[in-house]
């Protein structure tokens, strides 16, 4: 017979294997721009880029770092005309209670096409290929048929259980438009869609059944954002954005703004302060108010920090339902060169 821990991580198992899950989001998703579009790899005026960011929703704990370089192709009349920009993302998320993880590292590329003679106009195309892993730990799980009744669960069990550790290979591609002249307003658009091949991730997997493919299999997902930099005066800018993402039957909306206060010119320190809402569309297409955001950022030389947290807004359920997300981002710009901003941060 099963005990009640086998039963609850059979049915995480089932929950995160057989329905239509939906991907990982970031609420500051333009700090972890790997993970958003790969259009954006090198999509900054410097030599490197370090981005790490955590998730902690409850039960869930997420962690993801990356790296991206920026390359340019050559000079014409002394400017850069176009650059391109490699890099690579790990992504982590699991539930230690349950001893499930999900492990994924990406190799990601990107071309920078500059539209303007000062290259702050810039049009991108970028891909991601890597694999995917996923699995859950029985470590720690007792039956009771390896009870001896003398010391306790020694014996060997005879329980069958599912395969709990398997990879799958997943790929993206995307697209960005960024226009940021120096002192005025600033404009970045872009697309991407990822796991274009909707691999199959069910740990129940039965190839000969349709059906059970078709609820186990990872959707297509499609993305899309919007975001303004709107200069006042010398010292404040007014970041307004908007990103949508699709998946399967579910849908879900970020909108809001950042302004940024320029404390100190001379060393780069800004302060950062944003509020955004969380929208969401269920599998019944009922329309919803998920989360109100707020976040804090502090910016200094090179260094970005920000720490956002989501507070749930919808009545459904109770306990864990009702928690919230905190979120923590801190990026790290290598030899930055200029002022203009290719890609916004948070």
């Amino acid at each position: 017979m099963m005990n009640m821990r086998l039963f609850t991580t059979l049915l995480l198992m089932a929950f995160l294997g057989l329905l239509q899950a939906q991907d990982q989001h970031f609420t500051q998703f333009f700090a972890s721009p790997l993970t958003l579009n790969p259009a954006i790899t090198g999509a900054f005026d410097g030599k490197y880029r370090l981005a790490l960011i955590y998730r902690d929703q409850d039960p869930f704990r997420t962690f993801s770092g990356a790296i991206d370089l920026r390359f340019n192709l050559g000079q014409v009349g002394g400017r850069y005309k176009d650059a391109f920009g490699v890099g690579m993302v790990f992504y982590n998320d699991k539930v230690p209670e349950e001893g499930y993880s999900n492990n994924q590292i990406m190799v990601s590329g990107g071309f920078h096409k500059s539209l303007s003679r000062n290259n702050d106009q810039f049009l991108s195309v970028g891909m991601q290929a890597g694999i995917s892993q996923r699995n859950f730990s029985y470590t720690g799980l007792t039956f009771d048929d390896q009870f001896s009744g003398a010391d306790g669960y020694t014996q060997d069990t005879e329980e069958i259980l599912p395969e709990n550790n398997f990879s799958i290979s997943d790929f993206a591609i995307g697209l960005n438009y960024a226009y940021s002249p120096a002192r005025k307003t600033g404009f970045f658009v872009g697309a991407s869609m990822h796991h274009i091949f909707e691999p199959n991730i069910g740990l129940f997997y039965d190839p000969d059944n349709e059906t059970l493919y078709e609820e186990s299999r990872l959707f297509r997902k499609y993305s899309a954002y919007v975001s303004l930099s709107v200069p006042f005066g010398e010292n404040i800018r007014l970041q307004p954005r908007a990103l949508v993402y699709s998946q399967g039957p579910h849908l879900a909306m970020n909108a809001g703004s950042n302004i940024r206060l320029l404390i100190n010119d001379i060393s780069g320190t800004a302060l950062h302060l944003g509020a955004w809402a969380r929208p969401v569309s269920d599998a019944g297409n009922n329309l919803f108010l998920d989360a109100v955001v707020g976040l804090v950022g502090i910016e200094f030389s090179d260094v970005l920090i920000g720490v956002s947290y989501d507070a749930k807004m919808n009545a459904i359920g109770a306990g864990r339902d009702r928690r919230g997300a905190l979120e923590v981002s801190v990026a790290y710009l290598g030899h930055y060169e200029d002022e203009i901003v290719l890609c916004p941060e948070f």
